[in-house]
This record gives C-alpha cells, sequence and structure tokens, in this order.
C-alpha cells in the first residue's frame, strides 16, 4: 500500500535561521503542537533526534543533528500566552531541557488531560486521535532509528503526524475539561509534571525502592543511599546509563560486605562497563567512608511490607480513593497512586503528590485512616 502524502505544509527545517522564520510567524497566543523523537541506548540522556512542531495547519520536523537549536525556542514558548500541547509529555520535556529550561510557559498535556474527562489513565496518542478524530494512524515507526539520515518517507510521516491532531484534540479536550470544571487540576497537574521534568537531581532518597535492604541496620540503608545517589551524579555526568556504573546488586553486595582493598572491589566491580579507575577509587573512598549520626538521620528507611495494622489501613484508604475517584468519574491512578498510599502509611509524613486539588479531596478523609 503507498504511503500516504506528508501533510502539505510540513516542511524539513536544518538551519537556525529556518527555524527561526518558521517560530516567528506563530502569534503570541498561539496553540502550538510540539513531539520529539529521541534515542536513550547506551547514554544517561535522552538524546533528541527529531523535533516536529505544528500550528494552524502548518508543520514542521526539525532537525536538531544538522545544527544547534539553542534557545530557538524559548521566545515563542516560554513567553507571552502561547499553549503548548503535548501527549504524554514527560520524557519530551526532559529531552528538550537543554533547549527549553523549565519546559513551555502553558502546557496541555492531552494524555492527563482525558484522564481527567473520563478517557481512562494513560491512553495512547494512537487511542486518542481514533475516539476524537475518527483516524486510525499506523504505529509501524514506533521502534524506529531516528539518528539516522535520511529519515525514510515513513519515518517523516509518522513523525508529522504526531503532531497533526493535536489542536484537534486539544480543543475537544479543553472544551470537556471546562465543563467538568477541572481545568484548574489539569493545569496544576501539568505544571507538576514540567517541575519532575526540569529536576536536575534524581531521587533523594533512592534506597527506598530496594526493599531487600528493609533489614538492614539503618547505617547500612545510609551507606546504600550514599552509593546510590553517587550512581546518579556521575551518571549523568558521563552520560551513561545508571547500570553501566553500578548495578544494583551489586551495589547491595557492596554495602553488605564492603571490600577491604582496593584490588577487590576491582574485581569484584569487573565487568561494569562505565566504571573505570577514577570512579573505582571514587566507589572505594565512599565505601570506607564511615557513615555518621547525620547521614542516618537523613536517610529515608526502607519500608517493610505493610502488615497487621498497617495493612489495614492501607486497604481503608484505597477504598477510599477508590470511592472518591467513581463519584467523580477519575481514574483511582489519577486521583493517588496505591505507591502514595503506601509511603504514606509507612511514613505518617503527608506526601507531596496529595499537595493542591487532591489535598483538598484527601486532606481530611486519609489522615483519620492512619494505624494508630
Amino acid at each position: 500500500m503507498p504511503l500516504p502524502a506528508l501533510p502539505s505544509d510540513a516542511v524539513w527545517i536544518d538551519r537556525r535561521d529556518a527555524l527561526d522564520r518558521w517560530l516567528a510567524d506563530l502569534p503570541a497566543d498561539a496553540r502550538v503542537g510540539l513531539d520529539t523523537e529521541f534515542m536513550r541506548r547506551n547514554t544517561f540522556h535522552p538524546q533528541l533526534a527529531l523535533l516536529q512542531l505544528g500550528w494552524d495547519g502548518r508543520y514542521a520536523l526539525v532537525d536538531p543533528l544538522a545544527f544547534d537549536i539553542g534557545d530557538a525556542l524559548k521566545p515563542r514558548l516560554h513567553a507571552g500566552d502561547s499553549v503548548t500541547v503535548m501527549h504524554s509529555a514527560g520524557e519530551d520535556l526532559e529531552t528538550l531541557a537543554p533547549f527549553l529550561p523549565g519546559g513551555p510557559r502553558v502546557l496541555f498535556d492531552t494524555q492527563i488531560a482525558a484522564a481527567f474527562v473520563g478517557m481512562g489513565l494513560g491512553i495512547s496518542y494512537r487511542a486518542l486521535v481514533a475516539e476524537l478524530c475518527h483516524v486510525e494512524l499506523d504505529k509501524g515507526e514506533t521502534r524506529s532509528d531516528w539518528m539516522q539520515r535520511p529519515l525514510t518517507d515513513s519515518q517523516r510521516l509518522y513523525a508529522a503526524l504526531d503532531v497533526v491532531y493535536l489542536e484537534s484534540i486539544h480543543d475537544q479536550l479543553a472544551s470537556r475539561l471546562d465543563q467538568r470544571g477541572r481545568a484548574n487540576w489539569h493545569a496544576e497537574d501539568c505544571e507538576r509534571l514540567k517541575h519532575r521534568a526540569a529536576a536536575a537531581e534524581g531521587d533523594p532518597q533512592p534506597q527506598r525502592g530496594m526493599r531487600g535492604a528493609a533489614d538492614w541496620p539503618r547505617a547500612k540503608q545510609a551507606l546504600l543511599r550514599r552509593l546510590l545517589r553517587w550512581r546518579d551524579r556521575t551518571a549523568r555526568a558521563l552520560d551513561k546509563p545508571r547500570p553501566w556504573l553500578l548495578e544494583d546488586a551489586l551495589a547491595m553486595s557492596l554495602v553488605q560486605q564492603p571490600p577491604s582493598t582496593q584490588a577487590e572491589l576491582d574485581q569484584r566491580s569487573r565487568g561494569q562497563r562505565a566504571l573505570r579507575s577514577t570512579q573505582r577509587v571514587e566507589l572505594f573512598d565512599l565505601l570506607r567512608d564511615p557513615v555518621d549520626d547525620a547521614e542516618i538521620a537523613a536517610t529515608a528507611p526502607v519500608a517493610h511490607p505493610l502488615q497487621g495494622e498497617a495493612k489495614k489501613a492501607l486497604g481503608a484508604m484505597k477504598d477510599c480513593v477508590d470511592a472518591l475517584a467513581s463519584e467523580l468519574d477519575l481514574p483511582s491512578g489519577l486521583l493517588c497512586p496505591r505507591k502514595v498510599l503506601e509511603e504514606y502509611v509507612s511514613s505518617g509524613e503527608w506526601p507531596d503528590f496529595l499537595e493542591g486539588w487532591r489535598g483538598e479531596l484527601l486532606g481530611d478523609p486519609l489522615p483519620a485512616l492512619l494505624p494508630g
């Protein structure tokens, strides 16, 4: 079957001056569709391979491998009253962070909006286009190599279509949000998404994800936290995947049984692709430095699986969230994921996730259900 023709105004941009001219035509209050194609195979940071832009029937495919985009996007997307329409924008915002720090001034995420208007949590762009625009999109280029040049006609079509329908989807979802009185909730979650994507540092308490360390002494948990935070900082600096520096299993083994010599560490860490001599020395020093009381106090304990009264409290909170979500016609996972409830029951500290509109709804019933 022959490929459909590219949208008539989909232009290929491989020079900064051409991008500046295309962006200069945007009105200050434009609704700009935006998407990216990126690769993340052997790096920590996603590599921008293509930038797609759409506005009022005009579409551009921008080649970031041909020139430095620099700050070209900031005057139009980070200033003024333009609305940047994206679908499931988290990774795209992270990819664009070097070129658009802080993200667009006004973000409209269509996946989040769809969840607020009763279309389910995590709906795909393809499903949204089918539902709202009555068009079936091909997904044949989902796993394409976007770093290759030249792109094929099929790749260019696939990429352009990722922004062609965003304006129509925006209009329909924005209307439904207004009808349900949830535009402010959606805007708050879009701001939250922007802040998360712009975070320069990783999880400050990464050890909490290592449930196998729940029974360890607090000093061991603090040392595990130290190693995992070092891994995150170093992986960012070297632009290498975290496991290339230190796999989870190795990190736990080194904390449980620290090496007595540099040579022992070198032997036990063989096969770590990004761990060079400089990093091995740093790692050995981190393992040998004593853990003090301040570091232990700063380390959130690794939670055990909930038992007894805590497990009952979690169940009661989940029932409360489910009932309220059903009443509001919201996905339970949008209102409050189970993981957030588990952390709340374990720590007793009100989660940041439940600030804002969620706190207005859950700020009274959930604390009353805490065990004890």
